[in-house]
C-alpha cells in the first residue's frame, strides 16, 4: 500500500492530469528510469494526456522493460523533448546524508547533462537527483561550458517539501491535505511549529531510517517530479498563473553570494516567467534564512568546483 502521503498526492496529481485536453501533447524523458524514483515517475508520467511521447533511459533495463526505452541512446532519448527528468543516482541510505551521495551523484549528472545540453538544450531540465542544491549548479556549469545556458530553463525539484509540510500541516488541523497551500518557507503553522518544521527538514531521514537501508522516499518524490512536470507543461501549453516552488538561478540572494534559491516560481511558456518574493518574515523565519544562505552558498559552491575540476570528457 502506498504511504498516505504518497496516496493523498497521486489522487491530487491524477485529477489535475486527466484534465488536459487532447491537443495539449509534448514528448517529455526519464533519464534513470529503472531506478526506485524513475519508475513510479515513469508510470505517473505514462498516465498524463499531455505526454504524447515518454522516452525512458537507463544505463540498466532493456527495451522489453519499457513502452518506448533508450538503453543505449541517450541523445536519442532526450532529442526533441519539451522536458527532462533526471532522477538518476545513487539513493540515500541509512547515516548518509546529502553531501554523502555527492561523489557518486555528481559524475551521473554531469554526464546526463552534457547529453542534454548537446541533443536538448531547448528543453526545460527537471533535476532530481541529490543533492538538488549542487547538482542544478553542476548543471549550469556544463550548459555554459557549452553556449547553451538557459537559466529560466532549469529547474530543482524541491515539490516534495511541500507535499510533505501539506500533509503535516493537515494532520494538526483536520484538513484535506490537498486543500492546503502550503509555501514551505511561509505558512503560519510552520512558522509557529517547531515540530513540524523539524519534521518537513528531516523527512527524508525518517523514511529511509523506516525503510531500514532498502530504500528511500521513492514515492512521494517520483509524484513531487510529475507534479513539477505537469505544472511546467501548463505553463508551455499556455495556462495562466502556474506557480510552483523551485530552486532555479535567483536574484533574492544574489547579493549575498547565492546565486541559486527555491522559492515559488511562475511558470510560463518559456520556463521560469517570474521569481516571487519571499515576502515577510518574522525572526524565528529570518534565522532560518540566515543559516539556510550560510550551507547553501557552500553546496553550489561545490557544485560549481566540481565541474571545473572534473569537466569530464
Amino acid at each position: 500500500m502506498l504511504p498516505a502521503v504518497s496516496r493523498m498526492a497521486f489522487g491530487a496529481f491524477q485529477r489535475r492530469a486527466f484534465s488536459a485536453s487532447a491537443r495539449d501533447l509534448s514528448k517529455v524523458a526519464v533519464l534513470g528510469a529503472a531506478g526506485g524514483i524513475g519508475q513510479p515517475l515513469s508510470l505517473l508520467l505514462k498516465l498524463n494526456p499531455r505526454v504524447t511521447e515518454l522516452a525512458l533511459y537507463d544505463i540498466r533495463g532493456g527495451p522489453g522493460h519499457w513502452l518506448r526505452g533508450y538503453p543505449s541512446g541517450l541523445a536519442s532519448a532526450v532529442k526533441g523533448a519539451d522536458v527532462i527528468l533526471i532522477p538518476a543516482g545513487v539513493p540515500r541510505k541509512p547515516g548518509m546524508t546529502r553531501d554523502d551521495l555527492f561523489n557518486t551523484n555528481a559524475s551521473i549528472v554531469r554526464d546526463l547533462a552534457k547529453a542534454c545540453a548537446e541533443s536538448a538544450p531547448e528543453a526545460n531540465l527537471l533535476i532530481i537527483a541529490n543533492p538538488v542544491n549542487s547538482t542544478v549548479p553542476i548543471c549550469a556549469e556544463v550548459y555554459k561550458a557549452r553556449g547553451a545556458y538557459n537559466p529560466k530553463r532549469l529547474f530543482g525539484v524541491t515539490t516534495l517539501d511541500v507535499v510533505r509540510a501539506s500533509r503535516f500541516v493537515s494532520e494538526t488541523k483536520g484538513t484535506d491535505p490537498k486543500d492546503e497551500n502550503i509555501t514551505v518557507s511561509k505558512h503560519p503553522e510552520l512558522s509557529s511549529n517547531a515540530e513540524i518544521i523539524n519534521r518537513v527538514q528531516f523527512g527524508g531521514d525518517e523514511v529511509v531510517k523506516a525503510k531500514d537501508g532498502a530504500g528511500s522516499a521513492t514515492l512521494s518524490m517520483a509524484m513531487a517530479g510529475a507534479r513539477m512536470a505537469e505544472s511546467v507543461l501548463r505553463a508551455a501549453q499556455g495556462e495562466k498563473g502556474v506557480v510552483e516552488p523551485t530552486f532555479v538561478d535567483s536574484p533574492l540572494y544574489k547579493d549575498q553570494g547565492v546565486d541559486f534559491f527555491a522559492s515559488k516560481v511562475e511558470l510560463g511558456p518559456n520556463g521560469v516567467e517570474k521569481i516571487l518574493p519571499i515576502g515577510e518574515v518574522n525572526a524565528a523565519e529570518e534565522k532560518l534564512i540566515e543559516a539556510c544562505l550560510a550551507d547553501l552558498k557552500k553546496n553550489i559552491a561545490k557544485g560549481v568546483s566540481f565541474v571545473q575540476a572534473n569537466p569530464g570528457k
